[in-house]
């Protein structure tokens, strides 16, 4: 962020260095790096595993209460929250509820990772986060703009923009994803894809977002320099949005797992994987469309771009406490989604296997004992 401001103020003609290309109406080296950031992480859901996870009741409820919190609280949240704190500025308004409404497919997988979540069950709604943001940010953003966010002409967001901006920016980001990974998994082994291909093109995914934000900042250097208050007042509701909604989600399903007395539905990895899709958000997405449809020299683009510099450490600082919490709070057991056992199983054959694992280890405890006897 730093790099970009000063790099704006000090040498403005990298403004009109990056305009010389254009694609679908942004600057073709920002579109790149939109796209660049979102390629590996989308390449790393595991898309084949969706039809086996979505036979079970306990799955189902879970996307249940997921699409509730991220769709219906989540977004009627930041609104809330962008109202309270920027009533007088509606441009940078608009841009934290774009945020807001952009719910989160990428850095999630990271999150849930560190915090040891259920990784499967996390794949399950990054798939279904993305199909349903290709559907939904379009009229929710019109919905949340236009009528509810107050926008004044100048600032009207209009559906066939943000349309072709989504099926740009998440489409085609999407699509080679998945079609990286069905080539890959068809022409190579998944040992190979798993532990070979993907860590060569993980770094893409921070070096693509540092490079936009770099450019980014650049862009709008001269302007944050020279207005400085608004930039730090945008960060009040996103601080306030990512622990709010983190604490409700983690809270409301420890609440539940405390009723459901030890059935499995509402364990610790659960709670990781709903309390940081909740509170996390695609501030790709967010930036891309703000830039697409207002400017990169815009309010909305700014305040859109100040949400990864305050999602990160946020939520980095809440892996810690989910963590400290899932060793102090008495949780439901632990019952993780395995697709495996979901992709037809014969259980009486997997108890057969437990039982005659558990004979093993006694016939070798008492071997044991029996030499310790001898010697």
């Amino acid at each position: 962020m730093i790099v970009g401001v000063i790099i704006g103020e000090f040498v403005p003609g990298v403004q009109p260095a990056f305009d010389t290309a254009r694609f679908a109406s942004v600057s073709a080296p920002i579109a790149a790096g939109l796209i660049v950031m979102m390629w590996p992480i989308l390449t790393k859901v595991q898309y084949e595993a969706l039809p086996r996870l979505l036979v079970t009741r306990k799955t189902l409820t879970h996307i249940a209460l997921s699409v509730f919190l991220n769709w219906v609280v989540a977004p009627l949240v930041m609104l809330a929250l962008a109202w309270a704190t920027l009533p007088d500025l509606p441009g940078y308004r608009t841009g934290v509820i774009m945020v807001g409404i952009a719910r989160c497919i990428a850095m999630v997988m990271v999150w849930n990772q560190l915090a040891g979540g259920d990784a499967n069950y996390c794949a399950v709604l990054v798939v279904l986060n993305s199909v349903l943001q290709i559907a939904l940010y379009s009229p929710y953003a019109v919905w949340f703009v236009n009528i509810m966010g107050g926008a004044g002409a100048d600032i009207h967001v209009l559906y066939g923009n943000v349309a072709i901006s989504v099926l740009i920016y998440l489409g085609i980001p999407l699509g080679a994803g998945l079609l990286t990974r069905a080539l890959c998994l068809y022409l190579t082994s998944r040992d190979f894809f798993t532990n070979r291909f993907l860590p060569l093109i993980s770094p893409l995914g921070p070096l693509g977002l540092l490079y936009t934000i770099v450019v980014l900042f650049a862009y709008q250097g001269h302007h944050i320099i020279h207005d400085i208050g608004p930039v730090f007042r945008v960060i009040v509701p996103l601080v306030l949005y990512f622990t709010i909604m983190w604490a409700g989600a983690f809270a409301l399903v420890w609440w539940l797992g405390r009723r459901a007395r030890g059935n499995g539905q509402w364990s610790y990895e659960m709670a990781v994987v709903q309390s940081f899709t909740a509170g996390s958000n695609n501030f790709e997405l967010a930036i891309a469309v703000t830039i697409a449809v207002y400017g990169v020299g815009s309010e909305q683009a700014l305040a859109a771009t100040i949400g990864p510099l305050v999602e990160v450490p946020v939520l980095l600082a809440l892996t810690w406490v989910a963590l400290y919490l899932g060793r102090t709070l008495h949780w439901d057991r632990q019952s993780r989604v395995n697709p495996e056992e979901l992709a037809g199983q014969d259980g009486g054959q997997r108890e057969r296997l437990s039982e005659d694992t558990d004979e093993k280890r006694s016939s070798k405890s008492n071997h044991e004992r029996v030499e310790e006897t001898a010697v």
